[in-house]
């Protein structure tokens, strides 16, 4: 009976109520995804092994490109009202309409390419902050999944705040094109702080809290006053962590440096959203594909870091196409949502209209340009510095 209810009141919902269940079970797809990695496949801290992470990384690149099947699907069908009463770009404006599921397969494959690529330039930031707090190889992969659980909620949060403005205030597009090209010209111009203790919130978290400068396992608090004691099995060679000699611990638990890279982490992925979230509205209003794509795309951030921490520094020229693809689509949103309001304002003689970038253009655009970038980084690789500082200690 309670089954029969259910179908008959998703039959005869309308379609705005019925997307509701469709960003449901994306977030429920999502959350079991999660927790299959952190609960099952990831639950002991250890160090993951550059196989381990193109294996991971290789399968949550199948699970972003896959979806775009359902994508297909789900839109050609309008499953769950997908695809109909859908924002769209028409004439410089957003308008309520029908999206085919050829449309918004590219759209969304354009967005997660873009966010991917936007990703790159994360993972400079993020193996800075490891390198600053020290943290172990073995507990990074705990900074980085309640990282990217903590981006989940940030973004959501920011995307759906953000289609409601563009639907309610289409003007915002000319401030998203505008900023879009200001964040390019300043990733050219303007070299960002390289230090996280100067950051304002690591500042107040060590003036106004407890923290400590030693490690408890992975755990983001602690009692101890001491930095613990391990034992190595003889057999197994496994660390065991001993217990804290008595009288060592604190009544008031205190910050660890895992959590302080964690609050580092966080306001990194903050700034790059705001960064990145106005790119993918260049492509789409829709915001069931602005989310999708944005969340796979971050998804897999921590299995592409572990790939590419090691490596990135070699692709010299992955910076400067991050750069330009940015300004692409700064230049796209204008041109589509500028026309429209000089008309209103009076300031042409004739009327000017939009000039809109077809998705299919977009996706080839940024992927060529990623790919040159990879291309020129192989063949003119930056030249070894003549006196390497030593790592050793």
């Amino acid at each position: 009976m309670t089954t029969l209810f259910l179908a008959q009141s998703l039959t005869s919902a309308a379609p705005s109520d019925l997307k509701v269940w469709a960003y449901v079970g994306f977030v429920a797809l999502v959350l079991i995804f999660l927790a299959l990695d952190l609960g099952v496949f990831h639950r002991d801290a250890h160090e993951v092994s550059m196989k381990e992470s193109l294996i991971w990384s290789a399968i949550w690149l199948t699970c972003g490109i896959s979806f775009s099947a359902f994508v297909y699907f789900a839109y050609e069908g309008h499953w769950l009202g997908l695809g109909l009463n859908t924002p769209k770009y028409l004439d410089g404006k957003i308008v309520l309409g029908e999206v085919t599921g050829s449309v918004a397969t590219i759209q969304y494959l354009t967005g997660y390419v873009v966010e991917k690529s936007l990703a790159m330039d994360n993972i400079f930031v993020i193996a800075m902050v490891f390198g600053f707090f020290a943290i172990p190889r073995k507990y990074q992969h705990r900074v980085l999944f309640w990282g990217i659980v903590g981006a989940l909620v940030m973004r959501g949060g920011m995307i759906f705040l953000g289609a409601e403005l563009i639907m309610r205030y289409t003007w915002i597009l000319i401030f998203f094109g505008f900023f879009l090209i200001l964040t390019a010209l300043k990733m050219a111009l303007i070299k960002s702080e390289e230090d996280p203790s100067k950051n304002p919130i690591v500042k107040l978290a060590r003036k106004y809290f407890r923290t400590v400068d030693f490690f408890d396992g992975q755990r983001f608090f602690t009692r101890r006053t001491e930095p613990p004691v391990y034992e190595t099995d003889s057999i197994t060679g496994k660390a065991t962590q001993l217990p804290a000699r008595p009288g060592s611990l604190s009544l008031k638990s205190a910050i660890t440096p895992l959590f302080l890279a964690l609050i580092m982490v966080e306001i990194t992925d903050l700034v790059f959203a705001v960064d990145s979230i106005p790119a993918i509205f260049a492509i789409t209003p829709d915001p069931f594909i602005v989310f999708t794509s944005n969340i796979f795309a971050i998804l897999g951030l921590r299995a592409l870091y572990f790939c590419l921490a090691a490596l990135i520094a070699k692709f010299r020229f992955l910076k400067p196409a991050l750069i330009l693809i940015l300004a692409f689509v700064g230049v796209k949103l204008l041109l589509l949502a500028f026309p429209p309001y000089f008309n209103d304002l009076g300031l042409t003689a004739s009327e000017i209209k939009s000039i809109k970038i077809e998705p299919m253009i977009s996706l080839i655009v940024v992927l060529s340009t990623l790919f040159l970038a990879s291309v020129l980084s192989i063949l003119l690789p930056a030249k070894a510095q003549e006196h390497p500082v030593s790592t050793d200690k």
